[in-house]
């Protein structure tokens, strides 16, 4: 089916974060099922875990697609005290919502709560991209190298725990959602690299042809642009149809 045309969003960024929302969903459904012992399925090792962080990636890689984009589209239209206003604002409300997921996962489950998880890593992410998001080959270069560090951190345990957002990882750490900022502020760097090679000044710089008028792409574009707000009450509505399950 076919409909009426976008309003002229770069649709293939949107169906791929619509894509990752709906597989990360579908992970976390599974997580629950087990977490209330209805299923026994592998979500740690095996095949679940290259879905999990092939998703992930895409997901955070997207993030930084999208701060380039958004940049150069407010450079446009606002001074650069603005567009740092924007964005701290922006990375703050990210963050604030990753902090009530925090209270609520502690409450729901106390011995795994998330203390810096997917939102907490964006947010955090948005406020201090500024300093690096004109950049192409170097965004590639250091990313990488962030990758490599918090790779070869997540070998190694600490002492303490007041670095957990970095990739310090503590003794007997155990949590339901880590996303520190080595390695995954490495993977928005990246993001933000493939964003100045193939949309500097917010324009599409290879040719592609317009899919978004299909129904089935315009679906996963809204699932994409409300990718956020989808995140945020996903898991209660799940939780919520599993009790509905067990009555």
């Amino acid at each position: 089916m076919i409909l009426k045309k976008n309003d002229g969003r770069l649709w293939e960024i949107d169906l791929l974060r619509g894509l990752a929302i709906i597989i990360m969903i579908l992970f976390h459904f599974l997580y629950d099922l087990n977490h209330y012992s209805l299923t026994k399925i592998r979500l740690y090792s095996g095949p679940m875990v290259y879905v999990a962080y092939i998703t992930a990636s895409v997901f955070v890689i997207l993030v930084g697609v999208s701060l380039t984009i958004s940049y150069s589209k407010a450079q446009q239209s606002m001074s650069k005290k603005e567009i740092k206003l924007k964005f701290l604002r922006r990375g703050m409300m990210i963050l604030i919502l990753g902090m009530i997921v925090t209270v609520v996962s502690w409450i729901y489950i106390p011995e795994r709560f998330i203390i810096f998880g997917i939102l907490h890593c964006i947010g955090v992410s948005i406020i201090i991209s500024l300093p690096f998001i004109r950049y192409r080959v170097g965004n590639l270069i250091l990313g990488f190298l962030i990758i490599g560090i918090g790779s070869y951190l997540k070998l190694l345990t600490f002492d303490f725990n007041w670095l957990i957002p970095l990739g310090f990882l503590p003794r007997r750490f155990f949590t339901i959602d880590y996303f520190p900022l080595l390695p995954w502020f490495g993977v928005v760097m990246i993001g933000m690299a493939i964003g100045n090679f193939f949309y500097p000044n917010a324009k599409r710089q290879y040719h592609l042809k317009d899919r978004s008028c299909y129904l089935s792409v315009k679906s996963l574009c809204f699932l994409g642009r409300h990718s956020l707000i989808i995140y945020f009450l996903h898991q209660p509505i799940l939780v919520g149809l599993i009790f509905l399950l067990l009555l």
